[in-house]
C-alpha cells in the first residue's frame, strides 16, 4: 500500500507538472477530459484486480 506522503508527493508532482505545461501553453500527455482519466482508472483497476487473484499469463515466456 502506498504511504499518505507518498500520495501526497505524487499528487503534488502531478499538479506542479500540470501548471507548468498549462504555463508553457504546451498540451499535457493525458486525456484531456474525465471519461479519458476515467478509462486510466479503470485500466489500472483492472490491472490491480487481476493482481490480488493472480490471474494471467506470461506472454514473455513464450519468446
Amino acid at each position: 500500500m502506498v504511504s499518505a506522503t507518498t500520495a501526497a508527493l505524487a499528487l503534488l508532482t502531478g499538479f506542479l507538472t500540470g501548471a507548468v505545461f498549462r504555463f508553457l501553453n504546451v498540451p499535457i500527455p493525458a486525456p484531456p477530459n474525465a471519461a479519458g482519466v476515467l478509462g486510466i482508472v479503470g485500466i489500472y483497476l483492472g490491472y490491480v484486480v487481476l493482481d490480488h487473484f493472480d490471474a494471467g499469463i506470461d506472454l514473455l515466456s513464450y519468446f
